[in-house]
Formats: structure tokens, C-alpha cells, sequence
């Protein structure tokens, strides 16, 4: 399945995606899961499955508005440094454990909402990346068992204010300005993709190809990066897990590029689709 988050007629809602349209699933369901999250919460996945068997979608697209897949995630993780490339890239050595940060829910945008520039820099860089979401609760997850608690995977925008980033070697300020994130447009649900599947990852600014790559290029397995964040904090149903940009970011170019005020930015993730962002100056 492909569950997504939108706003209709200034309602939030969410639903299954498909080729003819959207299944508004909180409606169908008479409000038993008013969001996204208190579903994967409830465990409800397989009654998700049965409801929607023979139901038709009453949305189309374009007349919805999408949200970040998670609107409401407990938790952001960020991991940083997470494939080889971009390590030679910014002049790191290896590491033992994963980079790990956080970002704000209101940092980020759903697809096809305009990533902001703020006007404090000029320095918006692009970092796409494949995201997992957690669908069952768990503490100190072995590695072997880690897959259990996947309930999907989109696409990801780790948008980064780079100068604000460096500031005193603080990562937290340059990931988290306002709508500088992007994420969606949809979850496809883990039986949809092969435990372990190569997974690939491309971002495109203006339609020009600027990252590649793919999931067996990670330094940390995606299984290794839930074992190592069950052990600090409860994973709960709903966090969002950014698994990591490759090599080829716009501050590492010369010259830098930028993404600047009339761009567009996408992140094709394999098996999921393309997020897709318009870029626009953050109006103050």
C-alpha cells in the first residue's frame, strides 16, 4: 500500500494512494484512526488491507494538499555521514557508530509544497534521502530483528542551511529551519519492498541529476541504524528515521550550488516514487 497524509476542504486526513485516486481511509473508517500515526500506533495495518479491498477513491490529486507523510512523528532522526562518498567528500574518517541528529516536525513540507529559502542565507543546500518509518514499538533491537519494526519507506529532503550549520559546529540550527525539509509523497508499506532490497536513490535539481546512489552503499545497514537508536530511546510507531544523503551536496561543489527561488528539487527513492518541491523565498 501507499498511505499518504493530505488536507481537503481544510480537513486533514489520510489515505491509500493509488492509480486512480485516494482512499480517504480516516472517512472510511468512521474516524477510528484520525491520523496517519495513531493507525501504525493501533497496529491496524492488516485492517487497513481488508477496508480498503473494494473501496473506491472518492479524491483525486490534484485536489488535495499533501502533508509530510508523519505530520505528528514523536521523533526525527537524522543520520549523518551515511554513505562513503559523502564522507570523502567532507573530509571525514570512519566512523564506528552512526552520526546521529534531530529535526523538528514543523521543519518540514509535503510534496509538492515549496521548499523556503530563509532570508538569513543564502546557503540552502539538497540532501536527498531514503526514509523509514517505524511501525512497531521497540527498545535495545537486535540487528537480526530490526525489519520487524519497519512499517515503510519514502522519500526524503534533508534541506540544510549551511552556514547556519557551521555556526560553532552545530548541526541542529541549519536543519531546522521552517519548511526547509520535504517528505513523502507517500509511504509504501514494507511488504511492498524486500527486507534487505537495494534500494535506489536519485536527486535532481531543475532536472539535472546531482546524487546517486543506493542502500547497499550505506556505511550502516539500515538494521544496524535501528539497533543503535533502540538503544538510547524507545522506537515508536510513526518516527521517522533519514537514513543518510550520498555524496555530491551543493556546499561541496565548485562553485557551491544552491538551491535558489524558482527551482525544483525531487528525490526519486525505488519502489516508493518521486518527491517533488518547488523552491521559494521564505516571505517575512
Amino acid at each position: 500500500m501507499k498511505l499518504m497524509s493530505f488536507s481537503h476542504g481544510g480537513r486533514s486526513s489520510w489515505g491509500v494512494a493509488s492509480e486512480q485516486g485516494i482512499i480517504d481511509v480516516r472517512a472510511l473508517s468512521g474516524n477510528s484512526w484520525p491520523t496517519l500515526r495513531d493507525m501504525l500506533s493501533a497496529g491496524a495495518l492488516p485492517h487497513v488491507a481488508e477496508l480498503i479491498r473494494n473501496a473506491e477513491p472518492t479524491l483525486k490529486f490534484e485536489d488535495v494538499v499533501f502533508e509530510p507523510v508523519i505530520p505528528n512523528p514523536p521523533k526525527i532522526f537524522c543520520i549523518g555521514i551515511a554513505y562513503h562518498d559523502h564522507r570523502i567528500e567532507t573530509g571525514r574518517d570512519v566512523s564506528a557508530r552512526p552520526m546521529v541528529f534531530g529535526r523538528f516536525a514543523n521543519s518540514q513540507v509535503g510534496h509538492g509544497q515549496p521548499i523556503l529559502r530563509p532570508p538569513e542565507s543564502e546557503q540552502l543546500d539538497f540532501e536527498g534521502e531514503i526514509a523509514v518509518v517505524i511501525g512497531k514499538r521497540g527498545r535495545r533491537i537486535d540487528v537480526e530483528d530490526a525489519w520487524e519494526h519497519v512499517a515503510g519507506y519514502s522519500a526524503y529532503c534533508d534541506g540544510t542551511i549551511r552556514d547556519w550549520q557551521r555556526h560553532t559546529q552545530q548541526w541542529t540550527p541549519g536543519k531546522n529551519f521552517y519548511g526547509t525539509g520535504g517528505f513523502g509523497p507517500w509511504m509504501v508499506t514494507r511488504d511492498e519492498i524486500a527486507d534487505g532490497a537495494n534500494i535506489s536513490l536519485v536527486t535532481r535539481l531543475n532536472g539535472v541529476e546531482v546524487q546517486r546512489t543506493s542502500t547497499d552503499l550505506l556505511i550502516f545497514s539500515i538494521p544496524e541504524m535501528i539497533a543503535y537508536l533502540s538503544t538510547f530511546t524507545e522506537l515508536e510507531p510513526g518516527d521517522v528515521i533519514a537514513t543518510g544523503t550520498p555524496g555530491g551536496v551543493g556546499g561541496k561543489r565548485v562553485p557551491p550550488l544552491w538551491m535558489k527561488d524558482g527551482g525544483v528539487l525531487e528525490v526519486e527513492v525505488g519502489g516508493v516514487g518521486t518527491l517533488r518541491h518547488p523552491i521559494r523565498n521564505e516571505v517575512v
